[in-house]
């Protein structure tokens, strides 16, 4: 069996390498230039790569392809897979293949890499034999090769779903789905919905699906499927079937057991994060964690970086790290959370953005907006009739420079871009790193 890998960063080279063990032939094929250090990893595997292109005479013969989630469909050595009809995997599915493992996976547009963090240190602090992996983490494949698990906590992307048709989920988590990525679902949000759903397929009775009730679509696509395992779901507020809700100053659950857990006690705070720890908590319990090890856990949880992640204050000015925020609901919730003036930083990389779902708290809590992209114009249309200040920039430099100017002690400056990060930045954590290093110069 001949099986190429498209794409060798983390989740092809331990795909390549998972593949081998299990007695592939294995090519890695890379359009663009493959980072020294996976390099070094290939070649100690005696794993063949190239890089700056594919070369088709080597790669059709493949029986099946496994492909990085960040390729899309449209291009041209992916289209000719399709073809031909070779299957194309995720890392995922071709991991899932290899391990009886317990799978605790996690997706929704936004919320994904706190809300795994959360659950992976929870079970961590339970003692748990436990991988992290998917969007996160070290390779599932390289982890099922050298260090299988007993469980792992996946955080999976929509792109990642797209590619899975036999991967079961024994608990699975979707937080939410918001418009996201809509350039990669011929901009129909349908497609994109259906794609999250995904996270459902396969399950059986005695599996757990943890999710949102107030999700504009979630309840929507269960009617359709009707799927047979167990459904838990939690929301803001006490409403019918929820069995985890905020009641007061506490947070409420009714599974495995009628418990109140008081606010103070979480380490993560605003909404948005109340609901991460609720979907965390009902996952966590349904995994058989105890609920005093969960309580513990959500006291000491120390958050993530790149999401809402406390800088440094300048001149009683206080600097927020958001660069994880890539969609207008990441950016909403970041918002909701600020309680001083903001002067906030957006732009990048659009993906069919709908940027008037922020309007109205642009308007009640912004004193200023830094465009940070290699093109605003988009920015422009739906921001410039508000009345806030508006600064243009295209490096990370300048952007912080404005916002210095703009910024008086007691303000908030807020990277929360609402988009992706590619067309200034290698990546978001690129961003985040920038933003942080400029702020230290400060």
């Amino acid at each position: 069996m001949k099986l190429v890998v498209l794409g060798a960063a983390e989740s092809g080279v331990g795909a390549a390498i998972l593949a081998q063990q299990k007695g592939y032939e294995v090519f890695v094929t890379d359009n663009g230039p493959i980072k020294d250090k996976f390099k070094a990893t290939l070649d100690q595997y005696h794993i063949e790569w190239e890089e700056g292109g594919h070369t088709l005479e080597r790669v059709m013969d493949a029986d099946e392809v496994v492909k990085s989630p960040g390729i899309p469909d449209t291009v041209p050595v992916v289209r000719a897979f399709l073809e031909k009809g070779t299957p194309i995997l995720s890392e995922i599915e071709f991991a899932g293949r290899y391990t009886d493992a317990k799978m605790l996976c996690i997706t929704g547009s936004n919320g994904k890499t706190t809300t795994t963090s959360l659950i992976y240190h929870i079970l961590k602090k339970a003692g748990y034999d436990v991988g992290l992996a998917g969007n996160i983490g070290h390779s599932l494949a390289r982890q099922v090769a050298e260090s299988p698990r007993e469980w792992y906590v996946l955080e999976l992307s929509s792109f990642q779903l797209d590619n899975m048709y036999d991967f079961r989920a024994d608990i699975a988590v979707l937080l939410n789905i918001t418009p996201d990525h809509l350039d990669r679902y011929d901009f129909c949000m349908q497609n994109y919905v259906e794609s999250k759903m995904r996270i459902l397929q396969n399950q059986r009775p005695e599996d757990t699906f943890v999710y949102w009730k107030g999700d504009d679509y979630i309840e929507l696509e269960l009617k359709k499927m009707k799927p047979a395992c167990r459904q838990l779901g939690f929301s803001d507020t006490a409403e019918q079937g929820s069995v985890g809700y905020a009641q007061g100053d506490a947070c409420h659950v009714e599974v495995p057991e009628t418990l109140d857990i008081p606010l103070d006690k979480l380490s993560l705070k605003g909404k948005h994060n109340l609901r991460n720890c609720l979907s965390a908590i009902l996952a966590a319990s349904s995994a058989g964690v105890g609920m005093d090890v969960i309580i513990e856990a959500l006291g000491d949880f120390p958050g993530v970086e790149h999401r809402l992640e406390f800088v440094r204050t300048v001149d009683g000015v206080t600097y927020i790290n958001d660069s994880k925020a890539t969609n207008v609901d990441a950016c909403y919730c970041a918002l909701d959370s600020m309680k001083t003036p903001v002067v906030l930083i957006i732009g990048g990389k659009d993906k069919g953005n709908d940027y008037r779902a922020i309007v109205p708290l642009v308007r009640e809590k912004c004193k200023a907006l830094v465009f940070l992209g290699a093109d605003n114009s988009k920015l422009h249309q739906v921001f410039d009739t508000l009345g806030v200040a508006i600064s243009d920039t295209n490096n990370m430099a300048d952007c912080v420079a404005a916002c210095a100017q703009y910024a008086e002690q007691g303000d908030t400056v807020l990277l929360s871009p609402c988009c992706a990060s590619f067309d200034l930045f290698r990546n978001m954590e690129d961003r985040g790193e920038q933003f942080k290093e400029r702020v230290h110069e400060l």
